[in-house]
């Protein structure tokens, strides 16, 4: 996708947004920004704003890049106050990795060089690609992240303004209340005077905000998904309603979410260590309930197939799980491979017990999951089955360690399958379900699931690999959400 687009530049995919806009089409909000440069603010593809004619606008891929241009954000309709962009999940080049690393706070903990060794480029070139391909480079899209988080925070809660700067990765107060300005064209006390505050008990540490998701949303799907998995002492799970302790760049910290009756959104309440620990914290629960992702797009896609329609209709909106932790999940993968997730749970929840660590959060005890380093050293005092499972376990532990396997959301896709199927002992189920769970791959579909081709035959589809793999190929790029519906199918029976 260009990084900004005008009517002479191409002008069926103008003419498509220009209708969106015009339509005040609010599927399309976090997708796309609306640059007007007759007034010189950006704007959701929903704002009920007077539509501006077409030579005053261009549109934008990233609020960074509106940014740039001079513009700054519509006090009327909030362009920030949507759920992300999907096109990061769906796409798996440089920039969309890049972006992945953004949201989660990669550039204020180690600056662009960090990022740039991420992603095994120099900051020269990534500064070039993200340039050319979204409109700013990255120092530019981690302050409209930050300026984005500032703002949630600043209506979201009552933290000091101060501490507010902080947890949103500014280095300053002064450069906080600089780029609040700039961008709102607003003080950070006028921002907050504009919205009304949900409760938040500041005084215990306790930070509340809304996380919106892209309508429908099935978040009672993900919950149960949660709940089914959740694991004693690291979790606590009930219907709308889910509590995990989760390690962060700066330390430990809680963080319960529920679901919002009649809204496509969350209530999320944090308890961080550190309040710099925030902004990774949101971008790790929107990847758990997969608030971005474009629903309405993918029911469309999916319902075309007769049999899905049924399930589709029955669950519009439903999601792909992710994870807050991508080693986690690696290690939830491994021992899950070829047993039951009751047994999956009891085996995860051993390991837990036995070597996570305690820490006291809330006012209750929690119980953090071991990470790759204690697993690579202790695992074998608590794993039980095949030995020739156990190796696998200890060997990736060990390469996760010490940096020889790199499991995060700036790896690319093909390269993450290729170095799990590389070790002895993980299949093309574990890699792609670690790439559908750690990485956002929209597009898997796992044949070799014994479960999964279980709920097919009961939606009337192929139940062997490889004719249920040439019927899905009619679900690209949406292929890891007919998985979902096809698991839900089978546990529905």
């Amino acid at each position: 996708m260009p990084s900004s687009l005008s009517a002479p530049a191409d002008e069926a995919l103008f003419g498509e947004r220009y209708r969106a806009m015009s339509s005040r089409d609010a599927r399309f909000d976090g997708q796309f920004i609306t640059g007007v440069h007759s007034t010189g603010i950006y704007c959701r593809p929903s704002c009920p704003a007077m539509t501006p004619k077409p030579g005053n606008v261009r549109f934008y891929s990233t609020a960074a890049a509106a940014h740039e241009a001079g513009l700054r954000a519509c006090k009327r309709c909030l362009p920030d106050a949507v759920p992300g962009s999907p096109e990061w999940s769906l796409r798996d080049d440089l920039a969309a990795r890049a972006m992945r690393l953004i949201t989660d706070g990669l550039v204020e903990r180690e600056g662009v060089p960090g990022l740039a060794r991420a992603l095994g480029y120099t900051p020269r070139h990534l500064t070039r690609v993200l340039t050319q391909e979204l409109g700013a480079g990255p120092l530019a899209l981690a302050r409209a992240h930050r300026a984005q988080t500032a703002r949630a925070l600043l209506v979201g809660s009552d933290l000091p303004t101060a501490d507010v700067a902080f947890a949103a990765g500014f280095g300053s107060v002064r450069q906080f209340n600089d780029t609040i300005r700039t961008v709102y064209e607003r003080t950070p006390s006028e921002l907050r005077a504009s919205a009304a505050l949900r409760p938040n008990a500041a005084t215990t540490g306790t930070v509340s905000l809304r996380l919106p998701a892209r309508a429908p949303f099935d978040s009672a799907g993900v919950f149960a998904w949660l709940e089914t998995r959740a694991l004693t002492g690291v979790e606590r799970a009930l219907p709308g309603d889910y509590t995990r302790v989760l390690r962060l760049p700066h330390g430990p910290a809680l963080v319960r979410l529920r679901a919002v009756p009649g809204e496509a959104a969350l209530d999320c309440e944090a308890i961080p260590s550190d309040l710099a620990d925030l902004a990774p914290l949101v971008a790790r629960v929107r990847r758990l309930f997969d608030l971005d992702a474009d629903s309405w797009a993918i029911d469309a896609a999916l319902r075309d197939d007769p049999a899905l329609a049924g399930s589709v209709a029955a669950s519009p909106g439903l999601r792909v799980p992710g994870c807050v932790d991508p080693h986690e999940l690696v290690f939830r993968a491994l021992i899950g491979q070829q047993i039951s997730v009751a047994a999956a749970r009891t085996a995860l929840t051993r390991l837990a017990d036995h070597l996570g660590e305690r820490v006291e959060i809330g006012g209750e005890q929690w119980t953090c999951f071991p990470d790759a380093a204690t697993i690579a050293e202790r695992g074998a005092e608590v794993l039980r089955g095949p030995a020739a499972r156990i190796r696998t376990i200890l060997r990736v532990a060990a390469d996760l360690a010490e940096g020889r396997l790199v499991v995060d959301t700036g790896v690319g896709r093909a390269e993450l399958r290729a170095d799990l199927l590389a070790i002895p002992g993980i299949g093309p189920w574990t890699a792609g379900y670690v790439s559908m769970r750690a990485t956002r791959d929209p597009d898997v579909l796992l044949t070799s699931d014994l479960v999964l081709r279980q709920g097919a035959g009961r939606l009337g589809l192929p139940t062997d690999a490889r004719s249920l793999d040439a019927r899905g190929s009619r679900w690209a790029p949406w292929r890891s959400y007919a998985s979902m519906h096809l698991w839900a199918a089978a546990s529905a029976h």
